[in-house]
């Protein structure tokens, strides 16, 4: 197992636009020390995109480009990795991987606040109604690895903060 290298954890947070990665990423970093990757800001910063997605609105991911940039940080552990998608990532870079799931009412509004067009916000409601990412995750990862929470609540934020706080504390032994 390529966690034995390391002497701490890799996680992936994923789950469709809006679900809560990156509030539930930034405050874990925080209480546990561990690194906050943002892929999206990674992307941006180094410019890791092949075009633009007229249709969708926004940039297409390199992700070969993006592997190669994070490989060195990856092997060493200890990062927490925000993303909506989890297909491309290498199997070996992640110890445990947690896909935040959220009711579609409650996703509708969220993504509307960030002013999503009416076809980027039907896109991914559509994409959390057919579980897309968590069914990628389990296609992507050994099943015991994989773990769906629910982000629909700041009751659901502090929960899931304390249940991957309490696994990050196991795994360091």
């Amino acid at each position: 197992m390529a966690s034995a290298s390391r002497s701490r954890p890799n996680i992936l947070l994923t789950g469709t636009p809006g679900t809560g990665k990156s509030v539930t990423g930034i405050e874990l970093s925080q209480r546990t020390g561990l690194n906050y990757i943002n892929i999206g800001e990674i992307a941006k910063e180094n410019d890791l995109f092949e075009g633009w997605d007229d249709e969708l609105e926004c940039h297409v991911l390199d992700e070969d480009k993006v592997i190669d940039e994070m490989e060195d940080i990856m092997s060493d552990g200890g990062n927490i990795v925000d993303y909506h998608g989890c297909e491309f990532f290498p199997e070996r870079w992640f110890d445990i991987v947690f896909v935040l799931r959220t009711d579609n009412t409650v996703l509708y509004d969220r993504l509307q606040q960030r002013g999503y067009t009416e076809k980027k916000l039907t896109n991914n409601v559509e994409c959390e109604i057919f579980q897309t990412i968590l069914e990628e995750a389990k296609e992507s990862y050994k099943k015991e690895i994989v773990h769906e929470l629910p982000s629909n609540t700041s009751e659901d934020l502090e929960r899931n903060l304390e249940q991957i706080e309490q696994w990050v504390q196991q795994w360091r032994g």
